[in-house]
């Protein structure tokens, strides 16, 4: 069977091996997406599992700040968000930011950021997936019309044309869609399993951020409370001018 299966490929007209080749390396290119975006979502999601305990575990932000930015260049998702949101919080305070919007839409923005590149980068060659598996059908369909055309045109020069004779030019046609569909059903599996999981991902990244948000909240409600106390003590402490 398979020495027949390759005497069939080696056999077909040169558009549909050219066809049979494109599906081919399609399909290496699918399966090779597909397993290095399924470790790397597994890796990233131990990752923010590991780095979402440690953050809730933490006693000082600013400590935990200090680590990820010592580890940038390797850190990920939740700990690039926290350190860009964190970031953000600090400079506006030191610049003498105090009220508590201004704080906390500036944070926001920089996790917001943050969270773009972490879903880009997730997300990157994941659209080749779904590229083989709505095109590879087709392009076999595409091999298999153009095989059964040449082998029906081949039937010109015979005279006793029978279902021998035009039987091996359609099986050899008809392999170009085996081959798309041998392409194309793993690609779309693996698209809709991994967008799957790193859905799940980002929405635990979203929720991480609005825990996250909430902390910075209460603290930009501190530091406004304290300097809009400090005023008022500036102002009563003012020295009265002398009625005359």
């Amino acid at each position: 069977m398979d020495s027949e299966l390759l005497e069939l490929i080696l056999l077909a007209s040169p558009v549909v091996q050219a066809v049979m080749l494109i599906l081919a390396l399609m399909s290496i290119a699918a399966w090779t997406v597909a397993i290095a975006k399924s470790h790397q979502v597994k890796k990233s999601h131990k990752i923010a599992n590991h780095f979402e305990n440690e953050f809730w575990e933490a006693q000082d932000l600013t400590n935990l700040y200090y680590k990820v930015e010592a580890t940038r260049d390797t850190s990920e998702g939740m700990a690039l968000i926290f350190a860009d949101g964190f970031k953000e919080f600090m400079r506006l305070q030191k610049q003498g930011v105090v009220v508590s919007a201004d704080l906390l839409s500036g944070s926001q923005r920089a996790m917001k950021i943050a969270f773009s590149r972490q879903a880009d980068m997730l997300e990157h060659r994941l659209s080749l997936l779904a590229t083989v598996g709505s095109s590879a059908p087709y392009i076999g369909l595409f091999g298999t019309v153009w095989g059964v055309m040449h082998a029906f045109q081949s039937l010109g020069d015979v005279q006793n044309a029978t279902l021998a004779t035009v039987a091996p030019g359609i099986s050899e046609a008809l392999i170009a869609t085996a081959i798309g569909l041998f392409a194309a059903i793993p690609a779309v599996i693996a698209y809709n399993r991994l967008s799957s999981k790193i859905d799940r991902l980002l929405v635990e990244y979203e929720n991480f951020a609005e825990g996250f948000m909430s902390i910075l909240q209460r603290q930009a409600h501190v530091i406004e409370s304290k300097q809009t106390k400090h005023k008022a003590d500036d102002a009563h402490s003012e020295p009265q001018a002398p009625v005359a």
